[in-house]
């Protein structure tokens, strides 16, 4: 397996995972780690869909996008499954 397959799954986990805790964080009116986790998130899909366009090939671009939505959806189930503990 490429190892820029590898990579964009990562990324793909990482951009969703931010992606899901800023809206966890905006539903509980947590402003600041909405602020950075949004702006982390453009960040991440915009290095994305750059490389894609620009850097990768027909042959690579198509699995490069497949790696990268399969850890988008692996992404969203661990940002879901994380809890946090609210201080009362």
């Amino acid at each position: 397996m490429n190892t820029y397959l590898i990579i964009y799954f990562l990324v793909g986990i990482l951009q969703d995972l931010l992606a899901t805790l800023n809206i966890r964080f905006i539903a509980s009116h947590k402003v600041w780690l909405a602020v950075v986790s949004a702006f982390l998130t453009v960040v991440v899909a915009m290095f994305v869909l750059y490389n894609i366009l620009s850097d990768l090939d027909s042959q690579r671009s198509i699995p490069a996008i497949i790696a990268y939505a399969a850890g988008i959806a692996v992404g969203t189930f661990l940002a879901m499954k994380l809890r946090f503990e609210s201080k009362k």
